[in-house]
Formats: structure tokens, sequence, C-alpha cells
């Protein structure tokens, strides 16, 4: 097997000349569409590169290298917008992607709120967020990452087959551009490490379970071993599950979980719910949807976090501020169409929030059991039942039954119900362990009250 390196994880690249030709073409095709007519435009450009590598049973099944090019391109002609792209970064698919646009832009109809983000609000400091941390990545090195990951997990007694174990490495170049002089630049490396392995037999029954970790930096990635004897806790923990009888009773969710809860609360705070009113929280600005002691802060800007970024996808500067301040709803996610629609200010959320955590409590996950008493843990969620109009969740779960704090047995098959509203409000409690893996930050959470159904 050759022990090829991805170019972005030589230790030794530096990304400045590759933004800087992005730079430059995006700085050309805007002044090129406004020599073309259009009143406005913006660009972006993007060039990703990749290694991916998975292993079963010791065996290598998949090495994968990406590179990646991307360029999309908007321009307005007043309130006509047309937008094009390519994955070509060649002068001839650029001067195409133009003339698409163009004509696009000519034949749509004039929209009020569409144009570039006010220019008072775009970014012009642009500090380091410490993103770029390349890894020198070999297959061969890759390959016995993962085989050692797969291999600690297969070690511990009572897990007998494995789904595989895989190893990434990756970095972004980005540049977005626009009509007011706004040239922004972003580079960031992301690495990842994972394992799923399986435990029982037939007749008893099977269970299989995971584990993984994502970081900026190879050096804040989970030890290999770790991570395989991890998941191998996780996979066998899960034998002997069975479903429960309908209930009511209380739900804590472990923080993986957790932060479907959050991903939901972002989508009904969204501007595009919001304008189109598809929404359970239309009109909440300013009201307490969370118990006083619930607070949720963007922080764009964390070094080494897996969202940051100095500006939006419209170049808006970011900032941190509270979407969740002791219970009450602040303000909402905007890009700036999304504010226009709904007569306010973007809040610099175009392309997602970045970096949203629910700030951790005192209660560690044993003291969380200890404050649960009797009740379902969550581990897993499976299926989309939850409506974003009129707040009804209902989805199924596996995890554990928990009685006077203490873990009593797996469980599996039931379903989980209530509104996110009434969840919202009925937060007892908010762990201290915070899960920063994502974008979306969250510690575990104890639910007041659900209805969990299962065998009758």
């Amino acid at each position: 097997m050759p022990n090829a390196v991805i170019a972005a994880g030589d230790a030794d690249f530096s990304p400045v000349a590759e933004l800087d030709r992005l730079a430059a073409i995006s700085a050309d095709v805007i002044a090129r569409a406004r020599g073309a007519g259009a009143s406005a435009a913006e660009v972006s450009a993007s060039v990703e590169t990749g290694l991916n590598v998975s292993v079963r049973l010791g065996e290598v099944e998949t090495v994968e290298h990406t590179r990646d090019r991307g360029f999309s391109l908007t321009v307005y002609f007043g309130q006509r917008k047309g937008s094009a792209s390519t994955a070509d970064l060649k002068s001839e698919s650029i001067a195409a992607t133009l003339e698409h646009a163009c004509a696009i832009a000519r034949y749509t109809e004039p929209d009020p709120a569409a144009g570039l983000a006010d220019a008072a609000l775009m970014a012009n400091q642009f500090p380091d967020l410490d993103l770029w941390h390349p890894w020198p990545l070999s297959v061969d090195d890759a390959v016995e990452l993962a085989q050692r990951c797969e291999a600690a997990g297969l070690a511990v007694a009572g897990i007998g087959n494995s789904e595989g174990a895989s190893v990434g490495s990756g970095s972004a170049l980005e540049v977005y551009a626009n009509s007011h002089g706004f040239i922004g630049r972003e580079h960031a490396t992301q690495h990842s490490m994972s394992c799923a392995l399986i435990a029982g037999n037939d007749e008893d029954g099977m269970q299989r379970d995971y584990w993984w970790d994502s970081a900026r930096a190879r050096g804040d990635l989970m030890d290999a071993a770790a991570l395989g004897r991890r998941a191998a806790e996780r996979t066998l923990a899960r034998l002997g599950a069975r479903p429960l009888a309908t209930r009511t009773c209380k739900v804590l969710f472990t923080p993986d979980t957790a932060r479907s809860l959050l991903g939901h609360l972002v989508g009904a705070v969204s501007g595009g719910a919001l304008y189109r009113r598809a929404s359970f929280l239309l009109d909440q600005l300013g009201q307490s949807l969370f118990p006083a002691h619930v607070n949720i802060i963007e922080r764009p800007r964390l070094p080494r976090g897996p969202a940051s970024a100095a500006f939006d996808a419209e170049g808006v500067a970011t900032h941190e501020h509270p979407l969740i301040e002791n219970g009450v709803l602040k303000r909402y996610v905007l890009g700036s169409y999304s504010a226009r629609k709904l007569g306010l200010v973007s809040t610099a959320n175009a392309g997602g929030v970045r970096n949203l955590i629910l700030e951790p409590g005192a209660l560690d996950f044993a003291q969380m059991l200890d404050a649960m008493g009797t009740g379902l843990v969550v581990t897993e969620l499976m299926g989309q039942g939850v409506n974003t109009v009129t707040g009804d969740y209902s989805r199924g779960a596996a995890g554990y039954w928990v009685e006077r704090g203490v873990i009593a047995h797996p469980v599996e098959e039931v379903t989980i119900a209530s509104n996110l509203r009434a969840m919202f409000a009925d937060i007892e409690a908010v762990g201290s362990d915070l899960d920063a893996r994502g974008g979306l930050m969250t510690p575990s959470l104890l639910i007041r009250e659900m209805t969990v159904a299962g065998a009758e």
C-alpha cells in the first residue's frame, strides 16, 4: 500500500497562496459581474482535501482521498437575483457560471428582501481562531490507527464482532467576497475517529453501539485504543435490553442525544421558519421558554471551536451573544434575507449557528441519575417524529431504566413523546458533562415528565 500523504496534511503546507488565488478569482468575477450590469454580487470559493480510511476485522475496507473545489456566484440586478455554481475553478467554467447567473437574474421576479447583507455589518477584524492544525497522515498510519482502535474494542470480553473503525483527516480553504469590497478568508482542519462494535448472539439477542471523536487538532483526539474500549463498553451495556410498559416518567437525555433538542430549538427560532409562520415559537421574543437556570449562548470565535468563524456566510461579523438568557428567548437566528422579511437585523447566522452552547450545570452524570431517581435514560434516538409547526415530539428511543438513582437494565423499542415547548419548560436539571464535539454543544438534560410508550 503506498505511503501517500494528502497535501493539506503536510505540516509544511501553507494555505496562504491558495487563499490568495481564490481571493483573486473572486474579486475578478465580482468586477466582471458589475461590468455585465449587476448592481451587486457575491462569491464563495473553496478547496477541500481529505483522507478517510476504514477497516473491519483488521482488514482495510476503504481508502478515500478527496480534493473538492467549489465556486458559487450570486448576482443582483436591483432586487432580481440569480445564482449559479461550478465544481471547477477553470476560467472557462467560471465564465459560464457568471453568464448563467446573470441570465437567471434577468428573468426572475424582484424580491424586496433580496440583496447583500448591509455593508456596515461586514467583519473588519479577523482574529486567529486556532483552526489550522494539519496532520501529515499517511494511508499506512491511518490504517494502523484504525486497526488499533478496533482491536482494542474487540479485545474486550464479550465483544464478538465489528462493524469497523475509521480515521479521517481533512482541511478546507474558503473565501467569501462581495461587491461591498469585503473579502474574507478562512482555513481550518478537522480530524475524526470512530468505532462500531457488536456483542451477543442470535439466541440471546445482539446489540450494536459505537463511539466517535472529532477535533481541529490531532492532539485533541481521544486515544485510539481508549475510543475502541469506550465503544465496547457502550455495546456490552446494551445486552439484555427489553421494552417497557407504557408510562409517564422523568427522562434524562445524555449529552449526545440532548444535542438534538438544541437543534429543534434552533430550527424553531430560525428566520425561514418564522417568516413562513411554520414554527411553534412564533412571536416569542422576550418570552420565557426555559426555566431561569437555563442559558444558551453562541460563541462563534471560540478558539479551536468546531464551528468557529470570524464572519458568517454573508461576511457579517460574528460575535458572542445569548440566545436564551435566564430562560428567556433573547433573539432569533437570522441571515440578512430572513431579517428583512421580519423587519429585523441579521444576527450573523447566515449559514447557521456557530458553537451554540447550553451552559453546563453543577451535577455530574451520577448526580443527575440521583436527581432523577426513577426514569428513563435516553442514549439513542430514532426516527424523525418532530413537528416544528406544532412542537409535537415523538421519537423511537433506547437507553436504560433507572430506579432510585441506579441503572436497573437496558431498554429498547420504546417511543418517547411530549411537546417541545413543554420539554423546554420542564428541564429540571442540567449536567456538567458538556459534549463539545459539534457546533451544538450540550450537557445531559433531565426532563420532568414525558410519555414513554412500549409494550402493553
